[in-house]
Formats: C-alpha cells, sequence, structure tokens
C-alpha cells in the first residue's frame, strides 16, 4: 500500500451527509484512516444534503458519530482538529435542477489552491430511488469525465430485482465507465471475508481437498439477535431475501466455491465469482419449495428479555408479509462442487449474533478402528467465523487419553484477537481506501450484480405471488421455523449450532 504521503489528492464528495449512513460509518471510518495517516495528505471531504446547516453544526453532528462508532475511541483532540478541517459542508438539493454551481465552485477552489487537478469520489449515501437522478446530474455536471481519476460510489441495496438493477446498470454505464463505479457491499471489507482468499490460496493444505471428492456439504449462517432497530419502514419494504442474501450471503458463496485466479488484479477476482454465479443451478418455480424457506419472528425471548414479534416493530405493518428470516439450498453444477449443497440461511432475532461459514468434510473411506472406538466420532469440520469472534477453527479426531483406543473430537483454532495485535479495520475503512486508492477488486461489478439476482428472481417472484399463511412461524430467540430443518433432511444433513456446538440443531 503507498504511504499516505505518495497517494494522490483526492476529494470525496458525499451526497446524503446529513444521514445515518454518513454518521454511523463513513466519517467515523474516514476519521480512524486520518488516524492512522493511511489517507492522501491532501485529502478533502465535501458533505451534500439538502438541509441548511452551518459548518460548525455540521462538523459537531459528525463529531457525535465519531464518538460513538469510530473504533479509534476517544477522540483526540489535536487529531480532530486536523481532520475537521478537511470538511466543509454544502446545502443543496442534488436532484434538482441548478444545483450544482457550488459544488463546481468547491471543486476548483480546492485544486486551485493544491495545484494539481485532484481524484474525485462522489458517494451516493442516498435512498436507491435518487440514485440514478444523482448520478445524471453529476454527468450533467461533467465532473465524472476522467476515467481514471474520477469514482463513483453505489451503495447497497443495487437494485430491488433484476429488472430495476438492470435498469440502473443500464442507467450508471450509460453515463459513465464500467471502471468508474464502485458497487459496495460492506460485507466485503471485513477482515475475516477478506482472509477466505488468503486461506485457500496461500496454503497448499487445503486446496487439494476444496472440492466434491473430500467436501460433504457447506453452511453458511449470518444470524442477528436483533429486529429491525427502528429500520421497519426500510425493511418492510426489502425483506431477508433483498437484505441479506442477494448480496451479503452469495457473496461470502462465492469466495468459497471460486476458482484460484490467476492473479489478484481486480477483475481476474471478480471473473472468478462470476463463473461460480453462472455456475449454480436455477431453481425453477415449481421447485421452490424444496430449495428455500421464508420465516417471520413472531414474539419470543432474547438474552432472557422478552421482545415483540415483527408485525409489532415500529414502522411495519401490522399484517405485514415481508420474510425476516430466509434459508436456500444451492448446487454448483461444475466439476469442483458438482453434487455438493450450499446451504445458506439468515434472519433477524435468531438465538445469538453470529456469522460463520461451516464446511463439513466427507467420513475417511476406511474406518480400521472398533465401533467402541468410535462412538463419539464427528465429521471433520472447517469453520471461518466472520463475527463475532473473528478465527478459524479446525475440528479433527484424536485419541482420547487412557488405556483404552477411544476417539473424539478436538478444535485447533486460530483466533485474529490472539494472533494479532491491535483492533482491525474497520469494513467500511478498509472499502473507502479501496476507492481512494482505485482499487476495486472488494467491489461488484455490473454482471456480477445482475447474476445474483438471477438466483434469487424466482424465489422472490413465487413468495411475492404467493402470500404465507402461516406467519408468524417462528419465535424470536429461535433458529428459525421449523420448515428449515426440512431443507437439509432430504440430503441427510443437521444444521450445526454455530460456534462448534457438539450437537445438530
Amino acid at each position: 500500500m503507498p504511504h499516505a504521503l505518495q497517494m494522490e489528492p483526492t476529494v470525496m464528495v458525499i451526497f446524503g451527509a446529513g444521514g445515518d449512513l454518513t454518521w454511523r460509518k463513513l466519517v467515523p471510518a474516514l476519521y480512524s484512516l486520518h488516524c492512522d495517516r493511511l489517507l492522501p495528505e491532501r485529502f478533502a471531504i465535501v458533505g451534500v444534503a439538502r438541509k441548511q446547516m452551518d459548518i460548525g453544526a455540521f462538523r459537531q453532528r459528525l463529531r457525535e458519530g465519531v464518538e460513538l462508532f469510530s473504533r479509534r475511541r476517544p477522540v483526540d483532540e489535536e487529531i480532530w482538529s486536523g481532520f475537521a478541517e478537511r470538511v466543509t459542508y454544502l446545502a443543496d438539493d442534488f436532484t434538482a435542477a441548478g444545483s450544482g454551481p457550488a459544488l463546481l465552485q468547491r471543486l476548483d477552489e480546492l485544486e486551485q489552491d493544491w495545484g494539481v487537478r485532484a481524484n474525485r469520489v462522489f458517494y451516493l449515501a442516498i435512498p436507491p430511488g435518487l440514485m440514478a437522478a444523482a448520478a445524471a446530474h453529476l454527468q450533467k455536471l461533467g465532473v465524472c469525465r476522467d476515467c481514471r481519476r474520477d469514482r463513483l460510489v453505489a451503495e447497497k441495496p443495487f437494485g430491488r430485482d433484476l429488472p430495476s438493477a438492470m435498469e440502473l446498470d443500464r442507467l450508471l454505464t450509460g453515463m459513465f465507465d464500467e471502471s468508474q463505479i464502485y458497487r459496495i457491499d460492506h460485507y466485503l471489507g471485513k477482515e475475516t471475508v477478506q482472509n477466505i482468499l488468503a486461506f485457500r490460496f496461500a496454503n497448499s493444505l487445503f486446496e487439494p481437498v476444496w472440492n466434491r471428492r473430500y467436501i460433504d456439504h457447506v453452511q453458511i449462517t449470518v444470524a442477528e439477535d436483533v429486529g429491525v432497530e427502528g429500520r421497519g419502514g426500510y425493511y418492510d419494504g426489502a425483506g431477508a431475501l433483498r437484505d441479506m442474501v442477494q448480496n451479503h450471503l452469495i457473496q461470502i458463496l462465492c469466495l468459497i466455491a471460486m476458482e484460484p485466479p490467476v492473479s489478484f488484479a481486480a477483475d481476474e477476482v471478480r471473473n472468478r465469482k462470476v463463473d461460480v454465479l453462472h455456475a449454480v443451478r436455477p431453481i425453477r418455480p415449481e421447485e421452490v419449495h424444496r430449495f428455500a424457506v421464508r420465516g417471520q419472528y413472531g414474539h419470543g425471548s432474547v438474552g432472557g428479555k422478552p421482545v415483540p414479534g415483527y408485525r409489532e416493530e415500529a414502522g411495519v405493518a401490522p399484517g405485514s408479509v415481508v420474510e425476516t428470516f430466509a434459508a436456500f439450498k444451492f448446487f454448483i453444477d461444475n466439476w469442483r462442487w458438482q453434487g455438493v449443497p450450499f446451504y445458506l440461511r439468515t434472519g433477524k432475532r435468531l438465538a445469538t449474533k453470529v456469522s460463520e461459514v461451516s464446511i463439513l468434510f466427507r467420513p475417511a473411506p476406511h474406518q480400521p478402528f472398533p465401533s467402541a472406538a468410535v462412538e463419539n466420532w464427528q465429521p471433520n469440520r472447517l469453520i471461518i467465523r466472520i463475527q463475532p469472534e473473528e478465527g478459524i477453527v479446525t475440528r479433527i479426531q484424536a485419541k482420547q487419553p487412557g488405556t483404552r483406543l477411544l476417539l473424539g473430537p478436538v478444535d485447533m483454532q486460530f483466533r485474529y484477537s490472539d494472533a494479532f495485535s491491535g483492533v482491525p479495520p474497520e469494513a467500511y475503512e478498509t472499502l473507502l481506501l479501496d476507492v481512494v486508492r482505485g482499487d476495486a477488486t472488494l467491489f461488484m461489478r455490473a454482471d456480477q450484480v445482475e447474476c445474483a439476482w438471477k438466483i434469487v428472481a424466482p424465489v422472490l417472484e413465487a413468495w411475492e405471488s404467493v402470500p404465507p399463511s402461516d406467519f408468524p412461524n417462528y419465535h424470536a430467540g429461535s433458529w428459525g421455523p421449523e420448515a428449515v430443518d426440512h431443507l437439509t433432511a432430504r440430503e441427510g444433513h443437521n444444521w450445526l449450532q454455530p460456534g462448534l456446538a457438539d450437537e445438530p440443531r
């Protein structure tokens, strides 16, 4: 990574600067990068929003967010003062005709002061419905004409379904070069998600057995113990499939299943991910019930405290049929993975907060041990824990101490907190720095987004055409609806309790 002093001057313009994303994620991440001296020496943030606000009030609001959410707490007065000087604010309706002169003037002032044409990053931290209008306005202003220096960052959700995603892509790629567009999924910035690539392709110990001959099945779990947390209005128009499966879980699936890239050039890595998506077996509409399960939580107890059902949450329609739980079974039809089921599940108000990948290996081809010796035998298992305790666990069989031959499972564990000192960067820190550097490896390309939508489109259409009759169908604090067990049972499998619990779900 180039030193900050060697990085090119950069202006980051954040549209929607008064919103929650800027307050909770973007500015706290940028402040942490500033503390670590990773931003260019000449770097400026221009916040743009409709609300009238003087620069002092804007900076104070941003500071409150940094104090609450930055990993570099408490705030250092001297460092904050230097960071705040980089921040300015423009009150402007960026989707309205006639807006933009103030932004043009601010960009000109910065570049004249620096004596150089700066890199320009335009971050659309705005609702999806405003994205196309904002991008069109930027094109009209002519501020994104340099394909090498000018970048557009688009937040998820990228479209609401396949047609809307394709339409948005058509609009954006008609105005900007694909190389300028950075479609951000914060999950790809997490340290443990990135480490999947290092684990697979930097260690010759694992890649030879990373295929259908040795792996029985794969489980990917992203579970939340919280509800909608005041986002009921948004979530009731999205649901678990749009909010988590189409992006986060399918991205993890790609990292687990992709072929080794020739290099770590951005397009080479993304090509291998797209190859996986093309190989995912399509789910026919009449087979949705065999490959997908949905659920909605009712009242229950999480952490020993009673919690309301989804339909009782603020902003949620009383008779809502939006799913808060979704589970899938996918097959990847290629030489490496033919016949290996990939189980994905995600949900709100589940038993605990955990994100992990469980890779279950096939039994040894021959068991020479007496039956009494293997009564506690379990398949070899590899767990990649994404959160909350980042690390990797390998479960193997070993002889238990004693005079008898008795095998039992033991765990070999690697934890980030034990192996490395310091607090790892937040996902947005990694991704924002990659945008500044012009590295698109961890960002989604148009064809990748559209392929992901194609995979889930039949399920989305089936669920919307036939409303569920049994919602709510799982209690808050459980592991989802009973029907999810049938998804794995058809292949003779069980869901595992996250965290390497000895017993299946």
